[in-house]
């Protein structure tokens, strides 16, 4: 089986594993114990914490460990309305954010929400954005990059215009974080969300920034772990091995994003046999991720595709793995402005650091084969 699905989560790192080993063995303790073992725990724990805090370029006081990054877009926004800029009950977030957003939002009592769609390029329309504020505007969330057709968001754009109108500014930085340099625009956001699966770490870890300057409230009451952020002892050894994830990522940033911008050109190349079928979802190269490929094949289910490319020994999606079971279409579909049908038809294809030319080249042909049979 050759997998295309590492937006959906990725294999551990080996060295990040040994790191995990060591910190489970050597590191055992409960960082919030008093005795030297528990001491020698929180040691490591606050030197990861400042080395994510330097890859990140924030102040480490900010920073605050997760399960994950569900868990920490829902405490990053339960953080940021218990200490708004100004009165109000207005949040504007986009349509096609993460699963773990909407959800939420969903359960929030009195607040009216404003749900911005994509423009074909898959991107905010920033003057819409500047439209849907109103004196009542507390929150504005747009993830940075687009989980299933890898669009880029202008964070930097966003930011100004929340600036400009005292409103908290939250980034889902999850399929970013690993891919992106974010030191330029992490000081612009007043908080955001990662995850270790998606960077070569174990899963089940994750994190939050949020401004120290904000004065947050805890969700959970009477917690005594990451500063009252969350409750639970913390995982240091997931921790540990997240963080040597990240070193190791942000050392290849470069390398690995000229080798995904070749490996989707030879995708789309390869698929050009079937042109009249492909429909991409992307933006322009500067505003694209590369590894991610967000397509639909016209007339053939998106499902029924997936399946056919397992039975063939590839590994791809229809859409975010958060998602999947729900027999609901992808939500960028939605925001997208694509009708229920064509929505069906969406697939994921996303590289990762193992994928190769040749692997590229076989998926394609094999698409390429299936569609060719299933019109003819």
């Amino acid at each position: 089986m050759i997998y295309f699905d590492f937006a959906a989560t990725t294999p551990l790192d080996s060295e990040a594993a040994e790191v995990f080993v060591q910190a489970s063995t050597e590191f055992f303790g409960n960082s919030s114990s008093l005795h030297d073992i528990g001491g020698q725990s929180l040691d490591l724990l606050e030197n990861c914490r400042e080395e994510l805090a330097s890859l990140f370029g924030v102040n480490k006081k900010g920073l605050y460990f997760t399960s994950g990054g569900s868990e920490g877009n829902f405490l990053a926004i339960e953080a940021l309305l218990s200490a708004p800029k100004q009165a109000g009950k207005h949040i504007i977030a986009g349509m096609a954010e993460h699963s773990s957003i909407h959800g939420v939002l969903n359960r929030l009592e009195g607040y009216s929400i404003t749900y911005l769609p994509l423009n074909s390029y898959g991107l905010i329309d920033i003057n819409e954005l500047e439209r849907a504020i109103t004196p009542e505007t507390v929150l504005v969330t747009v993830q940075h990059v687009n989980s299933e057709i890898g669009t880029i968001q202008t964070i930097e754009e966003i930011a100004r215009i929340c600036r400009e109108n005292d409103i908290h500014f939250h980034s889902d930085f999850v399929q970013s974080f690993g891919k992106i340099d974010l030191k330029k625009i992490t000081p612009l956001v007043s908080s955001f969300s990662f995850s270790g699966h998606k960077i070569y770490g174990p899963k089940g870890i994750g994190g939050v920034y949020v401004d120290p300057a904000i004065s947050w409230m805890p969700f959970f009451p009477g917690g005594s772990h990451e500063r009252g952020f969350r409750p639970g002892t913390v995982n240091v050894p997931a921790i540990a091995s997240m963080t040597a994830a990240a070193q190791k990522i942000n050392d290849q940033l470069v390398q690995s994003h000229d080798r995904f911008l070749e490996l989707r050109a030879t995708l789309i190349e390869t698929l050009d046999p079937i042109r009249e079928f492909v429909h991409i979802y992307q933006a322009p190269l500067d505003s694209q991720l590369p590894s991610i490929i967000g397509l639909r094949i016209s007339g053939i289910e998106g499902q029924w595709m997936m399946l056919e490319c397992n039975r063939y020994g590839f590994a791809i999606s229809t859409g975010s793995a958060c998602q999947i079971g729900m027999q609901a279409p992808a939500k960028v579909t939605q925001a997208l402005g694509v009708s229920p049908q064509e929505a069906k038809e969406f697939i994921r294809i996303s590289f990762g650091k193992t994928t190769k030319r040749e692997d590229v080249v076989k998926l394609g042909e094999t698409i390429v084969d299936i569609v060719k049979k299933f019109k003819q």
